[in-house]
């Protein structure tokens, strides 16, 4: 498997992506969560039947990224434009957290360039009666506890910067250059445009997520016209870290169900 990290520029703005090429395999758009797009076990399981894309979120890593984005239809356009340069004509979209909110947008907004959606503790459907977690309003040690079920553990570890909860959180959220996603957010109306996607959608969900209530998975899978949800025990916001292996067979599974440009 060759790694390539690759800076291109969309109406003059530069974004990175970081690209696993497999043998030529079918495009996946692989769209990142609070932990960036560093190559995980997951994402190397991803690349042994696919060329994986990996592109940074806008905002993620300057804020000039975001003058030319004022809308959630902007952010969409931002993400088709990536899939134009790199001559995707229609791709399997992955998403975590933050980033399977956006690839739920995308399906949304252009079902006709994505094949299948897998989306791993997605955000986006807010509700009064039971809002996500206040990811920047937690202190570091419960905010590690969300995000990981065991934040002392091999997975939680192995992927974060450093090793103790705060110091973690503070390398984390220097990630982004303003501490936290001031990139454009969908704009809470998200459940009223799932019914427009039409590409098989699987949810993947951590039972101890601490950040997005299990009840989301109902709503999704009511909400998605053809849509699926297991489960892991085992895991929290980051279950595809900590249980890698099997949260890629699923995916996995369910990709190969419907190969792009099978």
């Amino acid at each position: 498997m060759k790694i390539e990290e690759q800076t291109m520029a969309i109406d003059g703005t530069p974004f990175t992506a970081r690209v696993a090429i497999a043998g030529g395999g079918a495009p996946l758009i692989y769209l990142h969560g609070p932990t960036g797009h560093a190559w995980t076990p997951l994402h190397e399981r991803l690349a042994e039947r696919f060329t994986v894309h990996a592109p940074l979120h806008p905002g993620w890593e300057s804020l000039d990224d975001l003058d030319h984005l004022d809308s959630v239809a902007d952010l969409v356009l931002y993400y088709v434009d990536i899939l134009d340069r790199y001559g995707i004509e229609r791709a399997s979209l992955v998403g975590h957290s933050v980033g399977g909110m956006v690839a739920a947008e995308i399906a949304a907004a252009r079902p006709d360039r994505v094949e299948r959606l897998a989306l791993v503790a997605p955000w986006g459907l807010w509700r009064d009666d039971e809002p996500t977690a206040d990811f920047w309003g937690q202190p570091p040690e419960r905010l590690a506890t969300a995000l990981w079920s065991d934040p002392s553990g091999e997975a939680a570890l192995a992927n974060a910067p450093v090793r103790e909860p705060e110091a973690m959180l503070s390398a984390y959220l220097a990630n982004s250059a303003a501490a936290h996603f001031t990139w454009p957010i969908p704009d809470n109306n998200l459940r009223r445009r799932l019914h427009r996607v039409v590409a098989p959608t699987l949810l993947v969900w951590g039972q101890d997520d601490g950040i997005v209530p299990l009840s989301y998975a109902d709503d999704f899978v009511e909400l998605l016209p053809d849509a699926s949800s297991i489960v892991l025990e085992g895991g929290a916001h980051n279950v595809h870290l900590e249980r890698a292996d099997v949260v890629a067979d699923a995916i996995l599974d369910h990709l190969a169900s419907a190969a792009v440009g099978a």
